[in-house]
């Protein structure tokens, strides 16, 4: 089964990528065969800027996608959304990867489910 993750969200300050990143990682775990892919576009972006500093007992979106990174998943983002935050491909973690509209449109025909966050 392939299973797609689209999050539009800031990494901090709603909960809603917090808990994508929980569901897939619960998805990867329970079913490791099943190919698991995680957009990130908008503010979501920022989701996988490496070298994340958080307060003792917050979560961190950076370690929470470092552990999702393996195997068949991937990490994509959108390179306009990266352009327009001024982030670019040596900003990001291990695992996570420049983007397009083609790559997601492709994800999205491909993939068994869409999930939206």
């Amino acid at each position: 089964m392939k299973i797609l993750f689209i999050l539009n969200d800031p990494p901090y300050g709603t909960e809603r990528c917090f808990n994508a990143l929980r569901l897939a990682n619960a998805l990867v775990k329970k079913h490791p065969e099943t190919e698991v892919t995680v957009f990130l576009m908008a503010d979501a972006v920022s989701c996988a800027r490496k070298g994340q500093s958080t307060p003792d007992g917050y979560y961190n979106i950076e370690r929470m996608l470092k552990r999702f990174a393996s195997g068949a998943h991937k990490i994509l983002l959108c390179a306009t959304c990266m352009d327009a935050r001024g982030l670019n491909e040596t900003d990001l973690m291990e695992g996570a990867r420049r983007s397009s509209m083609d790559d997601l449109a492709e994800a999205t025909l491909t993939a068994d489910k869409v999930i939206v966050f």
